[in-house]
């Protein structure tokens, strides 16, 4: 005898409650609370059946076969870079971002350049044919082997998909698909879980390799259950920098490649043009002034060379201002505190703005060097040594502290003709391409502002 039982489940983290909740106990996330209705078959009553359970063939790991899988090449490097060398065969990889910021654009451009090689399905489920068309003629000349369609039913997508064997399949975007039969609407949470499920079923078990599109919340985060995030073996995230037109790709998720690497792209007339020389992209509006600090980090396998910007004015609040872009103003805060400390700078009296140029977030602490010197600079007005990049930790101590990869940003550096380093006076490298100026603590960072 069936019975209906409703329990409550929450959309990130899968608590399950027999009652609505406002505030999730498991994550803390508020309003993520969904009714999911389950059937249970009772056993040992009149009438009642019981399901046989099928027994699971299991066989050592030894003995799986493999066999090497050349990955799908698309020729744009720096899409192919953030992928991991090229797309591997049978993943199943979202892309995301804001709308209008150019995912279309950009998988209609991959997509062209994989249909060379790759027989390809193109499923527009937000956009007419010829919207479509018009796209494709705008960035170039279209593939012979791209075939697409305006079809937003998922089972009819998947059945035309297990039809027509393709390498690749394209559905842009996930929320506006269907299930038919289905009791809630397109883009809504279950059938999105359920969207994403066939659709990895599809990747691993029919060979295809699937790429969505995916929309994101207010918030930046990928729209929908979590599930879906961890359902897919990669997430890609395109942001856009509004006064320059740029472009980042980066990956926050991969199983075949590393996360957190950058691709960079422009937005033209043409489509999406990717930019393979960045540093010298971030570094065309440096100046050498006061509250000015060039920093390098390593994101993903790429040294990138960074500007620094710092400005601090006497406040006339009663609550001094903390306007920071690029940084968590937590950090840069707490680097403010560590030179108040120890260098009797009232920081705690000042107004302090300060920015990443180029549009770019930074989670490092390798930056700590950089910030405390640009911090500085601006108090004192008086500019750093001129093409000199800062690289160290600080300690809450006031201590200065070596990094790790320094090795990998020295090529980069010589590059673009950096003649001095700030380092960690314990800092160890192999050779350094320029003179260097080492501190131990904090206190003699000042002899760089004396005059």
């Amino acid at each position: 005898m069936a019975k209906n039982q409703t329990s409550y489940i929450c959309n990130h983290c899968h608590y399950s409650s027999i009652k609505w909740l406002g505030c999730c106990p498991g994550c803390h996330e508020w309003d993520t609370f969904t009714t999911a209705r389950q059937t249970s078959t009772r056993s040992g009553t009149s009438g009642g059946r019981q399901t046989p359970v099928r027994e699971t063939r299991v066989i050592p790991l030894k003995s799986v076969s493999t066999t090497h899988r050349q990955r799908m090449i698309s020729g744009i490097g720096e899409w192919d870079r953030v992928v991991g060398g090229g797309i591997m065969p049978s993943s199943f990889i979202m892309l995301t971002g804001d709308p209008g910021i150019g995912k279309s654009t950009l998988l209609l451009q991959i997509c062209n350049k994989l249909a060379q090689r790759h027989r390809t399905l193109y499923f527009s489920t937000e956009e007419s044919l010829q919207q479509v068309k018009l796209r494709a003629e705008r960035i170039g000349s279209i593939a012979d082997g791209l075939h697409t369609s305006d079809q937003t039913d998922l089972e009819a997508i998947i059945a035309t998909a297990q039809q027509e064997k393709p390498e690749l399949l394209i559905i842009d975007s996930i929320q506006n698909c269907y299930l038919p039969g289905a009791s809630s609407s397109a883009g809504s949470i279950s059938q999105l879980r359920e969207a994403a499920f066939l659709l990895m079923r599809l990747a691993k078990e029919g060979g295809i390799t699937v790429i969505i599109t995916g929309h994101i919340t207010k918030e930046g985060t990928v729209a929908g259950p979590k599930t879906v995030e961890h359902m897919v073996d990669a997430v890609l995230y395109l942001q856009g920098e509004e006064r320059w037109q740029s472009r980042m790709l980066r990956a926050v998720k991969n199983r075949f490649g590393t996360i957190n690497e950058l691709g960079f792209f422009d937005m033209e007339q043409h489509g999406l043009r990717e930019v393979t020389n960045i540093n010298a992209h971030l570094l065309s509006e440096a100046s050498h002034v006061p509250g000015s600090a060039l920093v390098s980090i390593v994101e993903g396998s790429r040294p990138l060379l960074l500007e620094l910007q710092a400005l601090t004015v006497e406040s006339k609040l009663a609550v001094p201002q903390r306007v920071v872009s690029g940084l968590d103003h937590k950090h840069v805060v707490l680097i403010a505190a560590i030179l108040q400390k120890y260098l009797q700078v009232k920081f705690s009296a000042q107004d302090i703005f300060f920015k990443v140029s180029g549009g770019m977030k930074i989670k490092s602490s390798v930056v700590d060097l950089g910030i405390a010197l640009a911090l500085l600079s601006s108090y004192f007005q008086q500019p750093l040594p001129k093409q000199s990049i800062a690289l160290g930790e600080i300690s809450l101590t006031g201590q200065i502290k070596p990094i790790d990869q320094l090795n990998t940003l020295i090529p980069e550096m010589k590059k673009f003709g950096v003649t001095q380093l700030i380092l960690a006076k314990n800092q160890k490298t192999a050779s350094l391409p320029c003179p260097t100026h080492r501190f131990h603590s904090i206190y003699q960072l000042l002899s760089l502002f004396e005059q």
